[in-house]
């Protein structure tokens, strides 16, 4: 069953993200720096003038080994690696434990932007699920795009327990208001 849409007037809001992009892009933005100092120090050395004393080492070093060499292609595949994870954390958004909530007036939008933690929502959809007559206990996991729902029933009807169960859900996941109401499947066993 899917759960109902976002009450009328509600518009959905985009995903939240981390604050960790800025420093990931300071970090890149350091990284590259000092890549670029080296580079030119490499380059000084190799037209023939004076650099520090450990770059000229390392210039040494990057003379005697060709890019054929096993330990040139390691290392540049460990660094090509980090540099698509340092990437990816950076562009990827962080927050995925929290579901964004819709905006009640899409007119009036004022720039505050709520969220409910998947956990929070997952309780609340608990308690719900609870309080339906036959249900011993409940388990609720929700997803970014599925709530599902695992409940055991005692003196009930299985299909009239997970009847009740679906519209209940249906209820709380509406008045949770959030963005994306994510898809309900619920699982009713003894």
């Amino acid at each position: 069953m899917t759960a109902p849409p976002p009450p009328a007037g509600t518009a959905p809001s985009a995903r939240l993200r981390s604050a960790r992009r800025v420093p990931a892009a300071l970090a890149a933005v350091a990284v590259m720096g000092a890549a670029g100092v080296l580079l030119y120090d490499l380059i000084a050395v190799r037209a023939h003038r004076p650099g520090m004393s450990w770059r000229r080492y390392l210039a040494h070093q990057l003379e005697r080994q060709t890019p054929a060499d096993p330990g040139v292609i390691l290392g540049g595949g460990v660094l090509a690696a980090v540099g698509l994870l340092l990437l990816v954390l950076a562009l990827a958004p962080g927050l995925r434990s929290i579901l964004p909530m819709g905006t009640p007036d899409p007119d009036r939008a004022t720039g505050v932007r709520a969220a409910l933690g998947r956990k929070d929502a997952a309780q609340v959809l608990r308690d719900r699920a609870m309080e339906v007559p036959g249900v011993r206990s409940a388990r609720v996991k929700v997803g970014r795009s599925r709530i599902r729902v695992r409940a055991t029933s005692h003196f009930r009807e299985l299909e009239d327990v997970r009847a009740d169960l679906d519209a209940v859900l249906a209820v709380g996941v509406g008045e949770l208001g959030l963005a994306h109401p994510p898809r309900t499947r619920v699982r009713v066993g003894r």
